[in-house]
């Protein structure tokens, strides 16, 4: 037998305060977005704004539908709208907030598995790394260095060939 470990860092802020300008104003963007959010399921409104290397923003909301599991998570929204308005322009950093009507909204939530295989694949096809800026309305804020790390052991194209 042998045992291998899988391991990844990332940075804890206690606030939106000690972030860099450029972070806290993605993160204060993210916030506004989930205003955008259509959760009249869940309650649960996320917001994604992005910062594309070019330096363009681009913003995705949760979409729910009555049809479940149709809806679309605001990080699939976010993807598809940028591919589609900035094709092969890597995406810098990405901040993800939520509003949630059913409780508080004061640490930060992690992307749901379809979303981290979402990004995993958005990252491989540009060639480059996605960073996660996560926060709720208020409280810590943590920053990933790149999405591919919330997805160990993942399935990609090369388990295709």
């Amino acid at each position: 037998m042998n045992k291998q470990e899988y391991q990844f860092e990332f940075e804890v802020y206690d606030s939106i305060t000690d972030l860099s300008k450029e972070d806290a104003w993605l993160l204060i963007e993210a916030r506004k977005v989930t205003q955008h959010a259509y959760a009249p399921y869940s309650h649960f409104q996320v917001g994604a704004v992005a910062r594309l290397d070019n330096g363009e923003i681009v913003s995705g909301s949760n979409q729910e539908n009555a049809s479940f599991p149709v809806g679309l998570c605001s990080e699939r929204v976010l993807l598809a709208s940028a591919a589609s308005l900035f094709p092969k322009v890597p995406l810098k950093t990405i901040a993800i907030s939520y509003h949630n009507d059913n409780g508080e909204s004061n640490h930060p939530i992690s992307p749901c598995g379809m979303c981290r295989q979402s990004l995993l694949e958005y990252e491989m096809r540009l060639k480059h790394p996605i960073r996660l800026v996560l926060g709720g309305m208020e409280g810590k804020v943590y920053i990933i260095g790149r999405a591919s790390m919330l997805l160990p052991l993942s399935f990609t194209a090369d388990d295709l060939s």
